[in-house]
């Protein structure tokens, strides 16, 4: 028998993404107790108008972790639509994955990531649902095709194929022709995160970044500078 009958061919070696050289030495700013507002909605408002003025791709994006009842985490890119004293509030459809962790267990994080003004703030919270009101009345506000998805998604179910979402799609286009009153879907509202801990971090050179922590503390708050 020849050697090439008895060689063994060779594993395929493990796939491997190198990523060592992939930094950015952040050098735009700087952020200090002297030169930010002693209330975090405050300079969350200031801070985020910075960023609309820089003309951003959805600069309202934000990454909203959440947590369900077997404790794993999740998470998932939801839009900022209002931001206030109160809090932070975004609207899903509340049958979705991450409507069903909230109602499992309403404590959560959201993160927003400015990477041209090398900024990044993380916000920690408990979720309540918005008055029904409420969702009402932004629900009417957004684009019409928008309002027909969300009666034609059951979001995070299961589907065989994108043709049931334009099947359903083209259903409810046919039913509600010729009327702009497309109502909203019970199981679609909004949610308010109220912060407990809010921090803002800008990146300064050799990774010795900027951290201040603003804690609830009774009706104000305190702020505590953090170690990179």
């Amino acid at each position: 028998m020849g050697d090439s009958a008895e060689r063994t061919p060779l594993a395929a070696p493990p796939h491997k993404l190198s990523l060592e050289g992939v930094r950015e030495d952040y050098r735009l700013a700087e952020l200090d107790e002297q030169n930010c507002r002693t209330n975090p909605i405050e300079q969350f408002d200031r801070w985020f108008l910075e960023a609309q003025a820089t003309d951003l791709k959805e600069p309202n994006a934000m990454v909203l972790a959440t947590v369900g009842e077997d404790g794993k985490p999740s998470n998932r890119v939801v839009l900022l639509k209002e931001v206030s004293d109160a809090g932070f509030v975004f609207y899903t459809n509340y049958a979705s994955r991450k409507g069903r962790e909230l109602e499992a267990n309403p404590f959560c994080a959201l993160a927003f990531f400015w990477a041209e003004l090398e900024r990044q703030v993380r916000i920690e919270g408990k979720a309540e649902r918005v008055s029904q009101e409420k969702s009402e009345e932004y629900f009417r506000t957004r684009p019409r095709g928008s309002r027909l998805g969300a009666l034609a998604s059951h979001q995070s179910e299961r589907l065989s194929g994108r043709h049931i979402l334009e099947r359903r799609l083209s259903e409810l286009q046919t039913r509600y022709a010729g009327t702009d009153d497309i109502p909203k879907p019970e199981e679609w509202g909004g949610y308010c995160v109220l912060p407990y801990k809010i921090e803002f971090w800008q990146g300064r050179t050799n990774r010795l970044h900027d951290r201040l922590l603003y804690t609830r503390d009774g009706d104000g708050w305190k702020i505590a500078r953090l170690s990179p």
